[in-house]
């Protein structure tokens, strides 16, 4: 065991090594009998394909490059592709990133438009499609912009002709609803084809504020009639719409507090834990009927785990494994149930259950090891009492190298981590991102601060109209109680945050003296200009319930705007921007910086071009970790060997 100080400890996991498996698989599906998911390639551009395991159990990606499987739908995107089998093979239909088509391809075969390009606004973008063989047309839910802001938009469902026949002309987009409701999710069909059900919602609810489960009568032509609200409205939230073998209704909703499963109208399982969660992007599934009256839900309090439910005996058995959180995708066939699962010694991969033996084991992007998984992070599960008496979740990876130790009066340097959404968490699995600073001797927290989800409804209200107050406190809550019980040095804080978490990070700089240094990455700083232009149509009217209506609270708007406040900002930081992010826009750092000129505050501003909101290209990935080590470096009076500089301007 070699004694050096913490943060200059040599470690194999290096910033390529991170970026090399950034991104996990999602959108697991069937595809007759074969298992198929999207997944990332960060070396080449980010783009994401589509993937099948074959009979054989040999993975092959279905699409070459350039081909990229992402919708940009509501801009962070949705189920982008759907497959079946017909004679000939199998047959898959998809979004690809670029133009936002949609495209069919039989395997093998060269991909054929199916869907016209718009040139008014943001265009037309597609989600969760369902292929309809014997209609031929594949159902979907479309999003049409109808000029060039943001929020120029309108959502139906809709039905695509199999046949190309509408890839040039818009008009023969058969549309199934009206688009009197703002938002809408893909309809999901009941097993005889006779009833088709979804969910809507409309501003300024986000989906986790109040959202219906609409039922409506399929006719033998294929439209939809009779549509009604069965389920949820403006304070209850229907996280998923789907229907049981036997065609009675499933949806998961958090009228009780949590997120639980209904089947028509009936809890099946009541708990406080949660079986839905945050419908950032439709086509997310935390429950998926099976063909025996069975459910497999994702369920879990803090974490999620994969069970197979009983509805008529409300019991509730999990897959044996070591996995300890399943991401909101599944699919399923007969009594096979697909899923994405990690745990703290490996990253997500796909993993079946058979529902009849219980017996689960992974299928595809099959975890390996790349170093010495001596080198991961050993995390701690911790609860730190905050303002109020209220309870604050935590994830603490202390700094850990089976080679290296530190000075026994030294204590480590620790970064706090606010995750993003801000309605969403930082689920306990494998990350080469907090290994790359764990193994060096700098250890990360991981808040899960009120806002978050996956602790009930009354955690996620903490943060209505308190989004600048209570995620700060709590991160610093978490940062204070790690120095205070001797795990970490007082002197020696920062804070790194994406998007609504470089949000918290730039409110905590120009608001706290805790931290020495941050990270602000890709983040909302100006919260008028948000408000009013600066963002896309789902989030538009998010601040609403996060700070309170601009009309009836503009003081409120300035006061916690870190780009009102940049004044007051002294400690050194690194802000990262992609330069094509039209959710959190380059404007508002452009902004921010503007306003701290001539305050000779050490910082650095890198803009990635051709990255969106959250970096997907691996050189941007690795220019942005070692920019971040170096100025923890500069902070900490670290020695980093083997990290470019970053250069700090004042």
């Amino acid at each position: 065991m070699r004694i050096l100080p913490y943060g200059s400890w040599p470690s194999p996991i290096d910033a390529r090594l991170a970026a090399a498996h950034d991104g996990r698989p999602e959108y697991v599906g069937f595809v007759g009998d074969e298992v198929w998911w999207t997944t990332p390639r960060p070396a080449e551009g980010g783009r994401r394909t589509l993937v099948r395991r074959r009979a054989d159990g040999v993975e092959e990606p279905v699409l070459p490059a350039p081909w990229n499987v992402r919708s940009r739908f509501v801009e962070y995107g949705g189920q982008p592709w759907a497959g079946a089998v017909r004679e000939g093979g199998p047959l898959v239909v998809f979004v690809h990133f670029a133009d936002q088509r949609l495209y069919v391809c039989e395997l093998g075969g060269e991909p054929r438009p199916l869907t016209p390009v718009s040139t008014v606004g943001g265009g037309l973008r597609w989600a969760e499609p369902q292929l309809l063989l014997d209609r031929g047309e594949v159902w979907c839910v479309l999003e049409e912009f109808t000029g060039d802001a943001p929020t120029e938009v309108r959502r139906v469902l809709a039905a695509v002709p199999l046949d190309g026949s509408a890839a040039d002309d818009r008009g023969a987009v058969r549309e199934l609803t009206d688009d009197r409701r703002r938002f809408v999710t893909g309809a999901r069909l009941s097993p005889d084809g006779r009833r088709a059900a979804w969910l809507a919602w409309d501003h300024p609810r986000m989906p986790w504020d109040g959202t219906e489960a609409i039922v409506a009568d399929v006719t033998p032509d294929g439209s939809l009639t009779g549509a009604r609200a069965v389920a949820g409205g403006p304070q209850e939230s229907i996280a998923q719409v789907d229907w049981s073998a036997d065609g009675r209704l499933l949806y998961a909703s958090d009228r009780s507090g949590w997120w639980n499963l209904y089947r028509d109208h009936e809890p099946v399982c009541p708990r406080e834990e949660e079986f839905g969660g945050a419908l950032w992007k439709p086509g997310h599934r935390w429950f998926a009927p099976l063909d025996s009256g069975l459910v497999a839900v994702v369920h879990g309090r803090g974490a999620t785990a994969l069970g197979i439910l009983d509805p008529e005996t409300g019991e509730l058995v999990d897959a044996a494994g070591p996995w300890t959180e399943f991401a909101s995708t599944l699919g399923v066939l007969g009594d096979r149930v697909v899923g994405v699962a990690a745990s703290p010694r490996s990253a997500y991969e796909v993993v079946e259950l058979d529902a009849r033996t219980g017996r689960a084991r992974v299928v595809g992007a099959a975890h390996d090891d790349a170093v010495d998984p001596a080198y991961y992070p050993e995390p701690q599960i911790r609860t730190v009492t905050g303002p109020d008496g209220r309870e604050i979740h935590a994830h603490v990876y202390p700094p850990h190298n089976p080679g290296h130790a530190a000075p026994g009066h030294e204590l480590p340097p620790y970064v706090v981590w606010a995750h993003g959404g801000p309605t969403d968490r930082a689920p306990l699995v494998l990350d080469l991102e907090i290994a790359y600073f764990t193994s060096r001797g700098i250890g990360v927290a991981e808040v899960n601060y009120g806002g978050s989800t996956g602790y009930g409804r009354e955690y996620r209200e903490r943060l209505r109209e308190q989004w600048g107050v209570v995620d700060v406190e709590d991160c610093a809550t978490v940062a204070l109680a790690l120095a205070g019980e001797g795990t970490a040095d007082r002197d020696r804080l920062a804070i790194r945050g994406g998007s609504a978490g470089g949000w918290t990070a730039a409110a905590s700089l120009t608001g706290t003296d805790v931290y020495a240094c941050g990270t602000i990455r890709y983040p909302v700083l100006d919260l008028v200009g948000w408000a009013t232009g600066e963002t896309h149509d789902l989030e538009s009217r998010y601040l609403d319930h996060l700070v309170g209506p601009l009309a009836e609270v503009p003081a409120r708007y300035a006061q916690r705007s870190p780009v009102e406040h940049a004044d007051r900002i002294t400690a050194p930081f690194l802000l990262l921007q992609g330069l094509d992010d039209v959710i959190c826009p380059p404007a508002q750092c452009e902004r921010f910086l503007a306003r701290l000129a001539g305050r000779r505050v050490p910082h650095a501003y890198l803009a990635f071009a051709g990255e969106g909101h959250g970096f997907r290209q691996a050189a941007t990935t690795v220019r942005a970790l070692e920019a971040e080590l170096s100025l923890y470096a500069q902070a900490f009076g670290l020695r980093v060997p083997g990290v470019p500089r970053l250069e700090l301007v004042r």
